[in-house]
């Protein structure tokens, strides 16, 4: 059985080096900054360090995936992210949903850069935002539905995106798409844990294995009941280790090998697929005020 506690999640290709530098060169540019995170993992799933690169702008935080996290915990994450200064509001951009809510943010958001405008006899002046993130986010998703066309190239997987560039909505809203972008080092294991779960980083970093035991320890957790209903095992189940629950998993949908043994690496990839697709249902793995 491999060792499924020694690998930690590390991704920083050198293009993230790059893509920073031009995040703060582009800042000067922009009127505010986008941020997208996904709804399931708010903290995870943001770089500290854009909070450092982008403090002297107007935030507003999208809370994307809304539609497979959990709707309680998303409306905590909204009020806890507004009582910090920033705007919020959850999203789905592959469907849309939210996204009409997004130009009345925006007005609340600049009004006061919407009136200075007006003063300077410019009220059609273009408002300018940088839209930011890890990978596998939304970004690209979230500005092609504003513009209503595919303008950029989508995919779910992290480093699609590579170049920086200007899109056009309507409203007189005006996008800079930016690469995904993660840290160098993620100083809490757990964390590099659930990028892996959503797949802001590359599955090859960590085999799916280790990756789905990781993930069966944390739905152990919260969401036992949605394991065994998903996978028609026994409650007792969720109590085994998380390798021998994994293998519980992979028999009970028939996954076996030469030999009779359980194709645990097939039951791994199903898992996650299924996880990624909503398929367990909405599930959130952070709370405000709770260490997880």
């Amino acid at each position: 059985m491999a060792d499924f506690q020694k690998q930690t999640v590390q991704w920083f290709p050198g293009h993230m080096a790059k893509t920073r530098r031009k995040i703060k060169e582009n800042l000067p540019l922009v009127d505010a900054v986008v941020e997208l995170v996904d709804a399931r993992i708010p903290v995870s799933s943001r770089n500290p360090e854009l909070d450092e690169l982008t403090s002297s702008k107007p935030r507003i935080i999208l809370l994307n995936k809304c539609d497979v996290a959990d709707a309680n915990a998303t409306a905590e994450w909204i009020r806890y992210f507004e009582a910090s200064g920033a705007f919020a509001l959850a999203v789905d951009c592959k469907s849309g949903k939210g996204i009409n809510r997004f130009d009345d943010l925006v007005r609340e958001a600049l009004k006061d850069k919407i009136q200075s405008n007006i003063d300077k006899g410019m009220p059609g002046r273009a408002l300018r935002f940088m839209v930011v993130g890890i990978p596998n986010t939304g970004k690209s998703t979230f500005i092609n539905k504003m513009s209503g066309r595919n303008r950029l190239k989508t995919a779910d997987r992290p480093g699609v995106t590579r170049t920086s560039q200007w899109v056009a909505c309507g409203g007189g809203i005006e996008l800079l798409d930016t690469p995904g972008v993660l840290w160098p080092k993620f100083d809490d294991p757990a964390v590099g844990d659930k990028l892996a779960f959503i797949g802001s980083v590359k599955d090859e970093i960590l085999d799916s294995e280790t990756i789905a035991v990781r993930l069966l320890d944390v739905l152990k957790e919260d969401y036992a009941d949605r394991l065994t209903e998903r996978y028609k095992i026994d409650a007792s189940d969720c109590q085994l280790p998380s390798y021998e629950l994994l293998e519980k998993i992979g028999a009970a949908r028939g996954m076996k090998i030469r030999g009779g043994e359980v194709d645990t690496e097939r039951a791994a990839n199903t898992l996650l697929d299924e996880y990624r697709g909503g398929k367990l249902g909405r599930l959130t793995f952070e709370r405000p005020g709770r260490k997880s």
